[in-house]
């Protein structure tokens, strides 16, 4: 017999094939079931106890008469695994059960567990042993099936449209594709620095450039930067380029992707986040950068108001300020401040200045601008896109300036990749690309407040003292 032979049925199947039997009635067929227990009442000789699978839960009625090693069995702690095997039975209670003819410890709990009443009260603690949380806490096991059915849903509808999923590489010779700051490692037998990636975004775009016009990556990045509700040095993204598109056409996939999760995942558009409603039906608004920073802030502002009123503006909201900062920096500090804070959306903030978005296209309309979005959902960034640039020589531009900016201090600024350059002289073709933030799509979705609920194992500051306790 193999291990899988072993556990006949799960409780989800137990009550999908008995559910209906009548209350009060033994109905002659055995199942056997393997899970932990999770409540356990010892009422002489008769013991009820709950038996958890991944699937859910189902009740033990074990009478002395008929259970093997029944003082042994009354003596289960809370979180031993255990396998049962016995005849199927709804007592006169209505409770689906299985009458114990036969049992095995399988694995003993020899920490205490928590029953379903008190479960983790304490959020460190619940992030720090997921392993314990997974069986106490209803939602966090919805959350991550959620989680995995949502990471399916959207590769099946992306390879729907002939996207092709691919797999870069993890350990970058140049870090770029994002302004972060990354972590840093040395590979031995090279002799040489490497970064872990911040983004997919230069090798997915080689990977347009050698003719796969339609690329993704689910792709997991490390960010050396602030732990919050929001960010976590390591997280999930999902970037994809498409060739001969630009980001109004990446507007419209997103929304259809978004609008196709929600469907699937809560059966609605019409959300509700935090107590707040949100709803994604399409179309969302496409607003310009400046004018949502006009309105929010009170303030007329460009890229042509000088930089001493713009600096003056920021001092006023109390932004520290780098001398080095030009006009597109000054107003993104502005609207990060001012504005951003008071959107809840949906809604496309469109075309960013070009200062701090250095691999997008220029705007074909308005010069110093670039065709780049943000999409807002839930008061927070889900997804950043644009027009990539593809012109080798405005690209080595931005990147000498970016590493100025890197020389003077700014650890997010990217470094000068002479390789991505090369790729570009080989020939890019307009295209369209997008990063979406696929933890906070979950805490969306889930309707929960912090990525440290969506993420299994969270980044968290050690246990102080370092103790096995």
């Amino acid at each position: 017999m193999s291990v899988l032979d072993r556990f006949e049925i799960t409780t989800a199947e137990c009550h999908q094939r008995y559910g209906d039997i009548e209350v009060g009635t033994e109905i002659g067929q055995t199942a056997a079931v393997a899970g932990r227990i999770m409540l356990r009442r010892v009422q002489g000789k008769l013991t009820f106890a709950t038996l958890q699978d991944a699937t859910g839960r189902i009740q033990l009625f074990a009478p002395t008469k008929t259970t093997p090693d029944y003082d042994d069995f009354c003596g289960l702690s809370l979180g031993d695994w255990v396998r049962v095997s016995g005849e199927v039975m709804k007592t006169r209670k209505g409770e689906l059960s299985i009458k114990v003819a036969q049992w095995e410890l399988l694995a003993s709990a020899r920490r205490s567990f928590p029953d379903k009443w008190h479960g983790l009260a304490d959020p460190d603690t619940r992030f720090r042993q997921r392993y314990v949380d997974l069986w106490v806490t209803e939602q966090a096991r919805q959350t991550f099936q959620m989680r995995s059915k949502m990471m399916s849903l959207t590769r099946r509808w992306l390879e729907e449209r002939r996207f092709i999923e691919v797999e870069t590489p993890v350990f970058h010779p140049v870090p770029g594709g994002a302004l972060a700051r990354p972590f840093v490692t040395h590979h031995n037998a090279l002799d040489m620095t490497l970064f872990l990636r911040v983004a997919p975004e230069l090798y997915l775009k080689r990977l347009v450039v050698g003719g796969i016009e339609r690329v993704y990556e689910i792709a997991r990045v490390f960010r050396n930067e602030g732990i919050s509700t929001r960010h976590n040095p390591e997280f999930t993204i999902l970037e994809l380029y498409w060739a001969y598109a630009d980001y109004r056409a990446i507007m419209e996939l997103l929304e259809e992707l978004v609008v196709h999760l929600a469907v699937e995942l809560r059966g609605t558009t019409k959300l509700s986040y935090g107590g707040r409603e949100l709803d994604l039906t399409p179309p969302w608004p496409r607003v310009r950068f400046i004018d949502l920073l006009t309105t929010h802030s009170g303030l007329d502002v460009n890229l042509n108001t000088p930089l001493e009123d713009l600096r003056s503006h920021c001092v006023d909201r109390e932004i520290l300020v780098e001398d080095r900062w030009g006009p597109g920096k000054l107003l993104l500090e502005l609207y990060e401040k001012t504005t951003e804070p008071e959107l809840w959306g949906p809604v496309f903030v469109c075309d960013y200045p070009k200062e701090v978005s250095p691999l997008a296209q220029e705007h074909r309309d308005h010069p110093g601008w670039v065709e780049r979005f943000e999409a807002i959902l839930a008061g927070r960034e889900l997804a950043n896109a644009f027009s990539e640039l593809t012109d080798p020589d405005e690209q080595r531009i931005r990147f000498e300036d970016q590493a100025a900016e890197l020389a003077a201090g700014d650890a997010e600024a990217m470094a000068l990749d002479h390789d991505y350059l090369r790729a570009l002289e080989v020939g890019l073709p307009p295209t369209g690309g997008l990063g979406i933030g696929m933890d906070r799509l979950v805490m969306l979705l889930a309707d929960v407040p912090s990525i440290r609920d969506v993420i299994l194992f969270p980044t968290l500051r050690p246990e102080c003292p370092q103790s096995s306790e």
